[in-house]
């Protein structure tokens, strides 16, 4: 647990005292004090400051700082500044500037503008949060380390390409073998030296921004070799904290769903892990849910950080809506009910210029506590305060896990067909939310899981099937384990080249099926599932569309057929046994009446029940347990009071009242029910 030291869950954000005058800082810690504000995050982008040349170092500014945030009661979470170069390192060193996809060298200005593979950027951040650590390790008020910021972004200059071959070196050892793995025969791309080898990019193999490529066996590679480099940066400065602070927990800021890092990998690198939520003002709330499942799962389950949200309103999307009130306090405890124990912001107070000075903030440009968004904020601090430490460190079970695999990811995204509608996030959130719905939790985990502790897994359009990946699956049926996979899967190896003998390749046994062909219509064009007869939840006809595999069985018990085209009668969805447990394929993108039906009846089958024992439309529920306790969450996300059924007498934390059988619940509120 990060809480030890602050046993409650942590309430705060970025703050950057070094834009500000000493009256403004009066001003905040009086502010802080009425908010509830106890941990700031700071530090973030001041390498130029603390850094003003290559030989000197200025940290009185960070020192007076961090004595007064702890003498006004507000700890540290500590940035190492190195999310943005200094402007005189970019013109001393141009190897810390990175070549864009274009192949451009790219000047001084922005974020995210140093090039991982640099040098310069490597010694001189390793540096500075070497002797940040060696300054600040015995100081009480540095609750965690954060390095950089919201990494991302790749890099295609010299020394990636030179690092990417020697990458090459290290994955393939041969010549041969890379030719090999990425079918370089095809369009004689054969490489006879390893310097013949250059980075994917709008130079050579792809375009579109990396949308598509003429080689995925080469795209795929890059990718993973930009997230692993990227990761380097992370864990140099990492390991120079490391050596003065070993018990202090490192973290950086994840972004969700963010598709150029394979977050798993970089969350084995983190003692724990934190990520900024943005939900855009057409997200589904289903989908914000999933992605901090995500967030959890990365760490098998393990509490996470909320580590940015905006208190009201963002600044760089199209339509910057604010957030209707009740909603920044109904979201910040969606992150607690689905495992973060920290509610952070970016940021605590507006900046006066630059891009994200229309960002929302806990102190607006007004500049008192006069404002709606203050009051908000507020009222979530002196909850946050009264619940203590009850809830800090409890864990979620579930009994259904959902597979997320960014180069599985990666993978889909560069296929050169069969259809450019066919979105992997979307086809995983489409199970998530039918289980959501359902109020049955669900995990979302990679493939290096523990599966034995799940009685259902999902594993939608698992297209790439890696080593070893499918002998797993098997064990997992013939335990007794039901197993849930859809059309486009089965159908690589890890190397994006096709398993031959027939789609769905290594997982054709386990499924009982064969896909003769794939076939990809226009999104608005639906074929129908057919169910052959009633079965539980499932009953007549549903619609489905995008991507119709047209399958065999062999073996596998046929459920329910198309209705319509030239493959109107084949199977759509089929049920296989296989030891003492079953594999489901379904073979094309279902609606969600469908879906919910399908893992209804087979969370029953399981004795997978729901949370509550009904609920209005709106209404969110999730469950956390520590040393025995549960705590159930209950969140409206409809702007009227709404109901919902408990099944025992439980009480509210917050309002300390006693609730059972049927509850009303106000509009975007929020109880947590103690059993």
């Amino acid at each position: 647990m990060i809480n030890d030291q602050l046993p409650k869950i942590w309430y705060g954000g970025d703050y950057n005292p070094e834009q500000w005058d000493e009256e403004t800082w009066n001003e905040d810690h009086r502010m802080f004090k009425l908010a509830g504000i106890d941990v700031a995050t700071i530090n973030v982008f001041s390498w130029a400051l603390n850094q003003p040349n290559e030989d000197t170092y200025e940290f009185t500014w960070l020192d007076e700082t961090i004595d007064r945030l702890y003498k006004n009661g507000v700890y540290v979470c500590l940035a190492t500044s190195t999310a943005a170069h200094p402007a005189w390192m970019a013109k001393k060193y141009p190897d810390i500037r990175r070549v864009d996809f274009e192949g451009r060298k790219r000047q001084f200005g922005g974020r995210h503008n140093s090039c991982p593979s640099s040098p310069t950027y490597r010694k001189y951040a390793k540096k500075i949060s070497e002797i940040l650590a060696e300054r600040y390790k015995n100081h009480p008020a540095v609750l965690i380390w954060h390095i950089s910021n919201e990494y991302g972004g790749y890099c295609y200059c010299e020394n990636c390409a030179k690092g990417f071959i020697e990458w090459l070196k290290d994955r393939y050892v041969t010549l041969d073998a890379v030719n090999k793995a990425w079918n370089t025969r095809f369009w004689g791309h054969t490489f006879l030296d390893w310097e013949e080898i250059v980075p994917p990019n709008g130079l050579s193999e792809e375009w579109q921004g990396g949308r598509n490529t003429n080689f995925q066996g080469i795209s795929l590679d890059y990718r993973r070799y930009q997230s692993e480099r990227i990761l380097e940066c992370y864990m140099l400065e990492r390991d120079a904290i490391r050596k003065h602070t070993p018990t202090i927990p490192i973290t950086t800021n994840l972004m969700g769903l963010y598709p150029e890092l394979d977050y798993f990998k970089w969350a084995d690198e983190m003692d724990i892990v934190s990520w900024d939520n943005y939900p855009s003002i057409d997200t589904p709330v289903s989908l914000t849910s999933m992605t901090h499942d995500l967030m959890r799962g990365l760490k098998s389950g393990k509490p996470f950080m909320l580590m940015e949200q905006t208190p009201s309103q963002q600044n760089w999307q199209a339509y910057n809506s604010l957030k209707r009130p009740g909603v920044m306090r109904l979201w910040s405890y969606q992150a607690v009910a689905h495992g973060a124990d920290t509610v952070m912001f970016f940021q605590l107070r507006r900046s006066v210029g630059a891009t994200e000075k229309y960002h929302g903030a806990v102190i607006e440009h007004v500049g008192h506590e006069h404002t709606r968004v203050f009051r908000e904020s507020a009222q979530l601090g002196k909850e946050l305060h009264q619940l203590s430490d009850q809830i800090i460190g409890a864990r979620m079970n579930a009994r259904v896990a959902i597979v997320f695999d960014w180069e599985n990811r990666w993978a889909i995204d560069l296929s050169s067909g069969p259809s450019i509608a066919l979105d992997y996030v979307k086809e995983v959130h489409k199970y998530y939310e039918a289980l959501y719905h359902q109020h049955i939790q669900v995990d979302m985990i990679g493939v290096d899981e523990d599966l034995s502790k799940y009685d259902i897994v999902i594993a939608p359009v698992l297209y790439m099937v890696k080593g070893g990946y499918a002998n797993k699956l098997e064990t997992f049926v013939k335990n007794g384990g039901t197993f849930i996979t859809t059309f486009f899967s089965g159908v690589v190896n890890e190397n994006d080249l096709v398993t031959l003998g027939g789609y769905p390749g290594e997982l054709r046994e386990l499924l009982g099926i064969w896909a003769e062909e794939i076939d990809a219509l226009d999104p608005k064009e639906t074929n129908q599932i057919v169910m052959k007869e009633d079965w539980g939840n499932l009953k007549g006809d549903y619609e489905c569309n995008i991507l119709f595999d047209l399958i065999h069985s062999e073996g596998a018990e046929v459920l329910a057929t198309y209705g319509s085209d030239f493959y109107q009668g084949m199977p759509v969805l089929t049920k296989n046994k296989f030891g003492a447990g079953e594999a489901y394929y379904v073979a094309s993108s279902p609606d969600q009446q469908f879906l919910h039906g399908l893992l209804a009846n087979l969370c029953e089958e399981k004795g997978i029940h729901s949370l509550v024992r009904a609920a209005d439309r709106g209404i969110e529920v999730t469950e956390r347990v520590k040393e025995g306790k549960t705590f159930l969450f209950v969140m409206n996300h409809n702007a009227e009071s709404a109901t919902f059924e408990l099944s025992e007498q439980r009480n509210e934390l917050i309002s300390g009242e006693s609730f059972n059988g049927i509850t009303t619940i106000e509009g975007r509120g929020v109880m947590i029910l103690a059993n």
